[in-house]
């Protein structure tokens, strides 16, 4: 079937198409992202998927999780969790 280059219903076609891309894209880029951060926390000795899972709903990005306080780390995974967290991060700011 061809249609008019200037057809309305070319462009609504067309239209649908970059949406569903858009959207696949947008999916894929999220989903790719999450494994990251994902990976980068279960790099922290002790610590799981389901405790990653947990801190970054609590804080929401890896990012916010690095920054947070060890009191905000303990309330959110129990203090020997936090405490490995943070010494991992001060041994690679360190280049150990």
């Amino acid at each position: 079937m061809v249609l008019d280059r200037f057809s309305p219903v070319l462009h609504l076609i067309q239209s649908v198409r970059d949406e569903a891309h858009r959207f696949a894209v947008t999916f894929h880029r999220s989903r790719r992202d999450a494994e990251r951060l994902g990976s980068q926390l279960e790099q922290i000795p002790g610590v799981g998927p389901a405790t990653v899972r947990k801190l970054l709903k609590q804080f929401g990005s890896l990012e916010s999780v690095r920054q947070a306080s060890m009191e905000a780390l303990s309330a959110a995974v129990g203090p020997a969790v936090a405490r490995k967290a943070r010494d991992h991060w001060d041994a690679r700011q360190r280049g150990e």
